[in-house]
């Protein structure tokens, strides 16, 4: 009897301890539970506002460039090209969220301008420091007329659009002095290049320009030491592009003659032609100039439109701006001194220089494919002939384009060329 109470106390207890030890087990996982919940959910508003303030930082590194541009520093900001301005304002490998530093643009920028006197536009060496004597000396030739191209990228891009392009002017002129301002043609690999007009007697030479000496007593002289030193932006235009555009208007200013650029043919001689510049466009009704261009220039040495055109160069320059410091520039300042005494200059019209909108550039270009095609090449160089001093190429527009035999551009390439070879692989 005592057996069976002491074996039922036992039995009543463990169920007890069992009930107890249940509850116990249910509650700690319903809290386990609520907390893993709660910590869920503080997990989930943190990641919020980390991905929030993530966002915020990846917006004002976006936007780092505007404020950049328009923050004033102790150095100018001075990005050479779209690539080096990205540099200036790269996050750290190691941490993509943090923004750049003014400090760390600013020493991009130190570096870029203690650089920028090592590229080839701005170096000075023994090429530079001969170059006003070697022009002298070859101008005092018996010169029929003295023309200037320039050609800022590497010799191996002087192609054979370009050499037909030389050969053109001294197909119209045999007699005349055509002189390269450029340092990359003034080489042995641009030597060979123009060997065989040379073997053929005529005048050409590619001559390492001087910037400085060009621009000394100009406006522009304190642009280019500003620019030089890092206290101007070049913008993102390549700095070359917008210097070609400079050294033709110095060029002439100091020695006078032709300027051409090297996509232009030239079909009759520029004799008799004095302080000209071409129209590329005008109104159909008025028939007075809407736009000029600078592709072809022809001045007297010290003539004072040139001086405002490199007054106007370097006070407005903008390295943003397409044709900004071109065309656009020589078109303001004509627009403004036009009929005014001491300026003495003529506007020839858009048939003289740019016969062919660049829009239509494609058409020249073209072997006719029928009656009415040729019916139309014939029309049109009917029209070229005799009538016009050249044609520009606009070569931005056309270099890729193949000259097709029958063209109109064929033809007179291989009318107005002196070697002739390979025109159709131009």
């Amino acid at each position: 009897m005592t057996v069976k109470r002491v074996v039922s106390h036992e039995v009543f207890g463990y169920r007890i301890v069992s009930r107890v030890k249940s509850h116990v087990i249910s509650i700690t996982l319903f809290a386990l539970l609520i907390v893993f919940l709660f910590a869920d959910s503080i997990i989930s508003n943190v990641s919020l506002q980390s991905s929030a303030f993530t966002e915020k930082e990846d917006s004002e590194v976006l936007q780092t460039p505007k404020f950049i541009r328009k923050m004033k520093l102790d150095v100018p900001l001075v990005p050479l090209n779209i690539s080096k301005r990205r540099k200036i304002i790269n996050v750290d490998s190691e941490n993509q969220n943090s923004l750049v530093s003014s400090s760390g643009v600013r020493e991009e920028q130190r570096r870029f301008r203690r650089k920028l006197p090592e590229y080839e536009i701005f170096r000075s060496d023994d090429l530079t420091k001969k170059f006003h004597g070697r022009v002298l000396e070859f101008l005092n030739q018996e010169c029929e007329v003295q023309f200037f191209m320039t050609w800022i990228s590497a010799a191996g891009s002087f192609g054979l659009r370009e050499i037909l392009a030389v050969e053109s002017v001294f197909k119209a002129h045999p007699h005349a002095c055509l002189m390269i301002l450029s340092r990359s043609m003034d080489s042995v690999h641009g030597y060979r290049i123009l060997k065989p007009l040379l073997d053929h007697g005529f005048k050409v030479l590619a001559v390492t320009p001087d910037f400085p000496f060009l621009l000394k007593n100009t406006p522009a002289e304190a642009w280019f030491e500003d620019m030089k030193s890092g206290k101007k932006d070049p913008g993102g235009i390549p700095l070359a592009q917008n210097l070609s555009n400079l050294m033709r208007l110095a060029v002439l200013y100091k020695y006078g003659g032709v300027y051409l650029d090297t996509d232009f043919i030239v079909l009759k001689s520029f004799i008799g032609l004095k302080n000209t510049i071409g129209a590329q466009s005008i109104d159909a009704v008025s028939k007075h100039w809407t736009r000029l261009n600078n592709a072809v220039l022809v001045f007297d040495m010290n003539h004072p439109l040139l001086f405002k055109f490199i007054e106007e160069f370097a006070l407005t320059f903008d390295g943003n701006k397409w044709g900004h410091n071109g065309p656009y520039m020589v078109s303001r300042v004509v627009h403004r001194v036009e009929g005014r005494p001491g300026y003495n200059f003529t506007i020839l019209p858009p048939m003289a220089f740019y016969p062919v909108d660049w829009i239509k550039i494609r058409s020249l270009f073209k072997m006719p494919k029928d009656r009415a095609d040729s019916r139309w090449v014939q029309a049109k160089l009917h029209q070229l002939n005799g009538q016009i001093y050249g044609v520009h190429l606009w070569n931005k527009q056309s270099s890729k384009l193949m000259v097709e035999e029958g063209s109109v551009i064929g033809i007179l390439i291989s009318e107005h060329c002196v070697l002739c070879k390979h025109i159709y692989s131009s």
